[in-house]
């Protein structure tokens, strides 16, 4: 098996063509409450993002995929490793599905496969997530995957006039 290809997805880096996805996702509000997004993006920034994306994960801090469904290579998600530390040999991971893939595994084997990249490949000792405590089907992804909840950080997100706790996760390799 190749270190980034599923069953069922491939992740890949992003390319030029992905700008329309990612114009699309970075500016559907729905997800801003989890990416701290405060206001759109133009597709001017988007492309010199992806431009820069070829930054070693080592020199950018972060990496960045696109998940791709392998027989019809339909773009359904992204997942982010960011705060990239090789020194402590940890880093944050964050993962967002597209609407009309959610609930098809799409997530499930992403994550497995960054968790068996990193703690292979990246020579990682740790994965962290913080999650909303209302997003439920984070929760149980990351739980399935055996992330274990070490922390409340309590009234940490507003959204919509209500605060919102977040709920940090880790997964120390074995």
């Amino acid at each position: 098996m190749k270190k980034l290809q599923g069953k069922h997805i491939n992740l890949r880096a992003l390319e030029p063509e992905d700008l329309e996805f990612l114009f699309k996702i970075e500016n559907n509000e729905d997800f801003w409450e989890v990416s701290h997004t405060q206001q759109p993006f133009s597709k001017f920034l988007l492309k010199q993002y992806i431009e820069n994306s070829h930054l070693d994960i080592y020199e950018a801090k972060q990496l960045r995929l696109i998940i791709e469904e392998t027989s019809s290579k339909k773009l359904v998600g992204m997942v982010d490793l960011f705060n990239f530390n090789p020194q402590h040999q940890r880093a944050g991971i964050g993962i967002i599905i597209s609407r009309e893939f959610q609930q098809k595994g799409y997530a499930y084997e992403a994550l497995e496969i960054v968790i068996k990249y990193s703690f292979s490949y990246l020579n990682l000792h740790q994965l962290y997530a913080n999650i909303l405590s209302d997003n439920e089907k984070s929760l149980s992804l990351f739980k399935k995957h055996s992330f274990k909840q070490i922390g409340i950080k309590k009234d940490w997100i507003l959204s919509n006039g209500t605060f919102k706790n977040e709920i940090l996760f880790q997964l120390i390799k074995n």
